[in-house]
């Protein structure tokens, strides 16, 4: 098992990838007070040992006309079963985060749909519909209050242990 400490100058790095992941190196080198090859060789380093897994682009999803963000509880009948509930989850496009939670539900969904009868489409006709689902449970989101990345800034001694 690897391990990759990480040092002030690497979680300095990260707030800034974290905050904007297409800052350029040498903007985020100038802070660092280091080279733009050596914020680069840091990356790569934190990518290799797995605790950068990419950068990706925010969509708004209500500018897609995705109007409703609901989590839906998922009680499995039978726990041992989760792998095959989750292959099945992964195929439906409204899921964009699911979650092995503890609690009366085995699985907590976050869905995004056009409306409340499309929401209703996808729990009736989709997620109920998949074998072993017993039943499910809805919450809707009025508002995202805000939302983030996890906040790198001030942990300290941190290490990070990946498996080889």
């Amino acid at each position: 098992m690897a391990s990759y400490h990480l040092d002030e100058t690497d979680r300095k790095i990260l707030a800034h990838l974290v905050s904007n992941a297409r800052k350029p190196f040498l903007e985020i080198a100038r802070d660092c007070g280091i080279s733009g090859a050596a914020v680069h060789q840091r990356v790569r380093k934190m990518e290799a040992s797995g605790i950068i897994t990419g950068s990706r682009l925010s969509v708004k999803p209500s500018e897609l006309g995705l109007n409703v963000c609901a989590f839906i509880g998922v009680t499995l009948a039978e726990n041992s079963k989760y792998p095959e509930v989750v292959t099945a989850i992964k195929h439906i496009p409204e899921v964009v985060e699911c979650h092995f939670v503890t609690g009366k539900a085995a699985l907590l969904l976050k869905v995004y749909c056009f409306n409340n009868e499309h929401l209703m489409e996808t729990i009736l006709n989709t997620i109920q519909r998949i074998p072993y689902v017993q039943s499910t449970e809805t919450t809707i989101s009025l508002d995202n209050a805000f939302e983030r990345q996890v906040w790198v800034k001030d942990f300290k001694n941190l290490s990070y242990k990946s498996v080889d």
